[in-house]
């Protein structure tokens, strides 16, 4: 099928959405074991880390670790969001700078201003959502506004109701800071997070069975192994190992300079698609087919092109001596391989 469809529904018993692009799995959110990613907890201050300037924090579902630590006494109370997942045997990763999102807004307590969504080029229309946003947020002193591009297509009423019920959780939640460690809130599930995230117009499928109805099951499946076959010809394999993840780039039959080449474009097309859909993060290691080394310029242009489209935090390190490209990406969701 043509278009956007946003597919929810669930898999294996867990919550899960599903984003479809002209029939192609886009995205993929399934509900995990650990503590949701946004989750807001009363913290405590428990003991550095030394040599690595962060400090773990007491939480009622145990440690959480913090990089940000300038000034904080062990002891201390103190407010944390959850940034992410967490490697095995490792601390869940918080952050002190809370963000309250909903689908039209942002609300970022400690960072005072009032913002639109540079994708929102009218300037009418920038106008009048920065009239609705003082009106608002008046009053609210430290505390920041940010309007998303959805605000654009958004209906001004909705608008004001999300951020009204944004600002008022944010008043809630920081006037909550001092006492035990308690979690505050829960974090959204797959399915609020598709109608908050996904923005872009898109059909609508929900109800039992959508998943397999749709083509979705068949592609969680094909995710399971680390073989993607390539547009073109060529394969992509994807093996994650404890310290990092190991990207190989074949060409098949041809062992050219020329199809090593296009197989390597084709590849960094999908791979920040195939490190979404997996949940995958970290040091990722690709080892590219041959090709000639004037060709490395093309073929990073095309990897950055392709992560223009993804929101995950993907740092681009570079070319190493035996001719490998190393990415360093954020952990922002549970590997495929713990929710399946």
């Amino acid at each position: 099928m043509k278009g956007r469809q946003i597919v929810l529904d669930d898999y294996a018993g867990r919550e899960a959405a599903a984003l479809l692009v002209d029939g192609r799995l886009e995205d993929l959110l399934i509900d995990g074991d650990g503590v949701r990613p946004g989750a807001i907890y009363r913290a405590r201050a428990d003991r550095p880390m030394k040599g690595q300037g962060g400090m773990f924090l007491t939480t009622p579902d145990g440690p959480v670790f913090l990089r940000q630590v300038k000034g904080l006494k062990p002891g201390a109370p103190l407010l944390v969001q959850v940034t992410g997942s967490a490697e095995p045997g490792k601390a869940v990763p918080v952050t002190g700078k809370l963000l309250f999102k909903s689908r039209y807004a942002i609300v970022t307590p400690g960072a005072p201003g009032l913002n639109v969504s540079r994708r929102i080029r009218d300037e009418a229309t920038r106008d009048g959502l920065l009239e609705l946003a003082h009106e608002a947020m008046d009053g609210t002193g430290e505390m920041g506004l940010i309007l998303r591009s959805s605000c654009a297509e958004g209906d001004a009423e909705e608008i004001a109701e999300d951020i009204l019920a944004m600002r008022d959780l944010a008043r809630a939640v920081i006037g909550d800071a001092e006492g035990a460690p308690e979690k505050l809130t829960e974090g959204d599930g797959p399915h609020v997070l598709a109608w908050r995230d996904w923005v872009e117009p898109a059909e609508v499928e929900t109800g039992a069975g959508s998943f397999e109805r749709l083509g979705v099951l068949e592609a969680i499946e094909a995710l399971q192994g680390p073989q993607v076959a390539l547009r073109g010809g060529g394969h992509l394999y994807i093996e994650p190992t404890r310290a990092l993840v190991a990207v190989d780039v074949n060409t098949g039959g041809d062992t050219s300079p020329a199809a090593g080449l296009k197989a390597n474009l084709a590849a960094m097309r999908d791979l920040p698609r195939q490190l979404r859909l997996r949940g995958l993060g970290g040091q990722i290691v690709v080892d590219m087919a041959p090709m000639a080394k004037k060709d490395r310029r093309v073929v990073e242009t095309e990897l950055r092109r392709a992560l223009k489209a993804d929101t995950v935090e993907t740092t681009l390190v570079g070319w190493t001596n035996l001719g490998h490209f190393e990415l360093q990406r954020a952990r922002v969701r549970a590997p495929l391989s713990e929710v399946t």
